[in-house]
């Protein structure tokens, strides 16, 4: 338990510093804006949430960790926060930016209510440079992408709300059962 433990605070140290080297919001977005069909979502969507930068790492007992803000239509109105626990095999570390979409003001709602978590069946479309994967709260399954600028993704609302993962950087294979959970905290009013 001990080396769990230590384990466990040696990521919570590192997410900190890869969170340091995070682009800005605006650039964030932009990389979703020209990111495949991802954009589409920006039009269509009520709001969204962006996450650029959330660190990963594990060793069989993983975790995630990022700091976001949450848009209304493109209102910047709170800030979340995003924290991950896993346990299954795993290894390695990575660090990703992630965007939700909220197709509806009950999805938002949803997100925004305090604490919000994903089910097992959620998952996120990633968009990487020359890979095939599709990055979920629970594992990997399988979807297409291409690069940064010309990714031809696909991607879904899932009970109202649709996931975007862009790899900034690292290696983790995983196969683990784990959730995000979220916190909102509306931001103040000047």
């Amino acid at each position: 338990m001990r080396v769990i433990r230590a384990f466990l605070m040696t990521v919570a140290m590192t997410v900190p510093a890869v969170a340091a080297l995070a682009d800005s919001y605006s650039d964030t977005i932009e990389l979703f804006k020209n990111a495949g069909q991802s954009a589409a979502f920006f039009a269509n969507s009520y709001g969204y949430a962006v996450f650029p930068t959330i660190g990963k790492g594990g060793l069989v007992i993983g975790g995630a960790h990022g700091r976001g803000r949450v848009f209304e239509h493109g209102t910047y109105v709170g800030d979340a926060t995003m924290n991950q626990v896993s346990v299954g095999f795993q290894a390695g570390g990575q660090a990703y930016s992630q965007i939700i979409f909220f197709q509806d003001k009950r999805a938002f709602d949803e997100f925004t209510g305090g604490n919000f978590e994903f089910d097992a069946s959620a998952s996120a479309v990633a968009i990487t440079a020359a890979a095939s994967s599709t990055a979920g709260t629970t594992g990997a399954n399988a979807a297409a992408s291409g690069g940064k600028k010309d990714a031809t993704t696909a991607g879904n609302y899932y009970k109202g709300m649709a996931v975007f993962t862009i790899v900034k950087g690292g290696a983790m294979y995983e196969a683990s059962v784990a959730g995000q959970k979220f916190s909102y905290k509306a931001r103040k009013a000047n």
